[in-house]
């Protein structure tokens, strides 16, 4: 595994107060408290050799015995100043605050609790301005969310009761749990639907039960990322623009879009990821006369024609 500095700096800050408060500490050991190699911690402790106070004089960097090293002991010594606490910046603690704030949403009844009580020190350590701070996540029920967390950690199918927007009506499929996240103020679980054999992704606000199956979710290969929108890898999934009137609002509440606009006239024009035909099309005869422009046109065809079919006739 190739080491970076973004994982030796961390590793750099815990080693120097676990050898003050381990004097003379094993190479091997040590090394495996790290979870590194020893060829690795000796490494990190040549680089710990050129590190130390402004100024850079002998008296200021911190000192290590490499003749004690080559016999698998570490000794190190000039390091006190890094035993001191570590402060946060006014940024740092912010978003730490704000990264807790959004787990406490997502958390459940478990969770919840030690993540309440972590933002609450954080927030009483730095003082004043975290106050200001809100995070607003629909991740629908803290049972839902913990009954979820337990099959996927038990590696069970669950049968969920789900009210999807794109049919409006209650579907119950079953599926392999895979993930619980957020994207755009919304938890989401990412899960293999055995019915439509590929992953999909569930807003966890919708899903009203989840009943825990006696069978074992199989391996599906890794599940998409939901962090960069889980269409954005689908080679099938094509952007869609849509200029809605006020009445045609509500998709932004309910479906992930990848920009939105105000236009003039009280015009929303949004954008969004499409890779199922079916449900665009259900999606535009549900939003109906709500909807000024498609583009590109030819992705309203078949709902202009199943408008017109209901209709009775060419209109």
């Amino acid at each position: 595994m190739a080491m970076t500095s973004s994982s030796q700096v961390p590793r750099l800050l815990a080693l120097v107060p676990y050898l003050q408060a381990h004097p003379d500490a094993d190479l091997e050991a040590t090394a495996s408290v790290f979870d590194v190699t020893p060829r690795q911690l000796v490494a990190d402790l040549k680089v710990l050799w050129f590190c130390g106070l402004p100024g850079g004089a002998p008296g200021d960097l911190i000192e290590v015995d490499m003749d004690a090293l080559e016999s698998g002991t570490i000794r190190l010594t000039n390091a006190e100043f890094l035993a001191r606490p570590h402060r946060f910046t006014p940024e740092e603690a912010m978003s730490l605050v704000v990264a807790l704030a959004a787990l406490e949403e997502m958390a459940d009844a478990e969770l919840g609790p030690a993540v309440r009580s972590a933002r609450a020190k954080l927030e009483g350590a730095v003082g004043g301005g975290t106050d200001k701070v809100a995070i607003a996540v629909s991740a629908g029920q803290e049972s839902i969310r913990g009954q979820l967390a337990d099959a996927i950690a038990a590696g069970v199918a669950v049968r969920l009761t789900y009210h999807g927007a794109s049919r409006g009506v209650a579907t119950t499929p079953v599926v392999d749990p895979a993930r619980l996240g957020t994207r755009d103020g919304y938890g989401y679980l990412t899960a293999w639907a055995h019915e439509r054999a590929g992953w999909r992704t569930y807003r966890l606000d919708r899903i009203v039960a989840v009943d825990p199956l006696e069978q074992a979710t199989t391996d599906h290969g890794p599940a998409p990322a939901l962090a960069s929108g889980w269409l954005d890898d689908r080679p099938d999934a094509v952007e869609v623009t849509l200029d809605l009137r006020p009445g045609g609002r509500w998709i932004t509440e309910y479906h992930p879009l990848v920009a939105t606009e105000e236009l003039p006239d009280g015009l929303l024009r949004v954008r969004m990821r499409v890779a199922d035909p079916g449900w665009f099309r259900r999606l535009l005869l549900r939003l109906g006369p709500a909807v000024a422009r498609v583009d590109p046109p030819q992705a309203a065809a078949s709902a202009i024609e199943a408008a017109r079919e209901a209709l009775g006739g060419d209109r």
